[in-house]
């Protein structure tokens, strides 16, 4: 059970909740943006919605890695 358990500095953990953060946004950002066009039609507007929306979620997102980064649950101390 212990196996899968990781221990990473404090810069690496920040660095790694960066770049997944912004991999993922993009990715549904994307999908916002297809979703929001086949439902109003308008291209531009898909695009407002995708880029607002994601905006938003980008941020929230990486509060919540970081918070997340501050519960020691599941990860073994530094030794």
């Amino acid at each position: 059970m212990g196996r899968n358990v990781v221990s990473r500095s404090a810069i690496q953990a920040r660095k790694r909740a960066i770049v997944k953060t912004l991999c993922y946004r993009l990715f549904m950002m994307l999908i916002t943006i297809l979703v929001a066009w086949l439902i109003v039609g308008d291209v531009s507007a898909a695009i407002n919605i995708g880029l607002i929306t994601n905006l938003l979620k980008t941020g929230t997102y990486y509060v919540y890695e970081r918070t997340w980064d501050h519960i020691t649950w599941g990860v073994l101390p530094d030794s």
